[in-house]
């Protein structure tokens, strides 16, 4: 395309959307240096969020979860994320296989819900990815080998459900993915409106830039889907059939 026929077709959608023709894209600082007032009012909010309004951010986060599939159960307190994670194993059966096997973080969140203790009854090994206590070879078999992976989360954006996790040591974004069913533990102050306060907060908290983005971030909507066959729709073909994320609601 030449450039008059390229302007012209610029200055056809500039028309549809009422610019004008002289108004250049230069004009529009799209990575700003400086934080806005827009954006320090932003942080603001956040940081100073009533119970009030972090209880309607959960009720928006579980009518958003619906249509998605992802189940979001609300908790009191670490004691009942574990009894429900207990439920739910119990409840669970492998897609492959008879032995039940966990894997989860290494977190403090995690390790807290105290789940090798709680699952021994059921005769369930619960596996930590620490690369200090397990070869990697063993660790990529052990999640491989669970039904269930089990982790925490930096965020969760309420207006869509989604799940913002980093990638640390002792925190593979494997467990998230390679199980049938994805369980992920947060607290009620991790649950933010949508990706405009997710933008906020990585770029311009302080806390949060000290760490940095880590080498990978997944953002996680719901189990794996695909209607590539004959427009079926199908959960699970390319990562987890069931999405679970526990709130815990009255933790500081």
């Amino acid at each position: 395309m030449s450039t008059a026929r390229q302007e012209a077709f610029i200055n056809k959608i500039k028309s549809a959307l009422g610019k004008p023709f002289a108004e250049s894209r230069c004009d529009v600082d799209l990575f700003k240096s400086e934080m806005s007032d827009e954006i320090q009012a932003t942080l603001e909010h956040i940081k100073n969020r009533t119970p009030e309004e972090r209880k309607k951010l959960l009720a928006t986060l579980i009518e958003a979860a619906g249509p998605i599939n992802t189940k979001v159960i609300s908790c009191e307190d670490i004691n009942s994320v574990t009894a429900a994670i207990v439920d739910l194993v119990r409840d669970k059966d492998p897609e492959w296989g008879h032995k039940k096997s966990v894997v989860a973080w290494q977190h403090p969140l995690i390790e807290n819900l105290n789940l090798p203790a709680a699952l021994s009854p059921q005769d369930v090994d619960v596996f930590f990815t620490d690369l200090q206590q397990t070869e990697r070879e063993n660790l990529r078999q052990q999640v491989i080998d669970s039904y269930i992976g089990i982790t925490a989360a930096d965020f969760c954006m309420a207006d869509t459900a989604t799940l913002v996790m980093r990638t640390r040591a002792g925190q593979a974004r494997s467990v998230s993915l390679v199980p049938a069913i994805h369980i992920a533990v947060i607290e009620l102050k991790q649950i933010i409106a949508d990706l405009k306060e997710l933008y906020a907060l990585l770029k311009w908290d302080p806390q949060e830039k000290k760490e940095g983005l880590t080498n990978c971030m997944t953002f996680i909507s719901g189990p794996s889907k695909t209607a590539d066959i004959e427009a079926t729709m199908v959960h699970g073909a390319h990562g987890p059939r069931e999405v679970h994320v526990f709130v815990i609601t009255t933790r500081d």
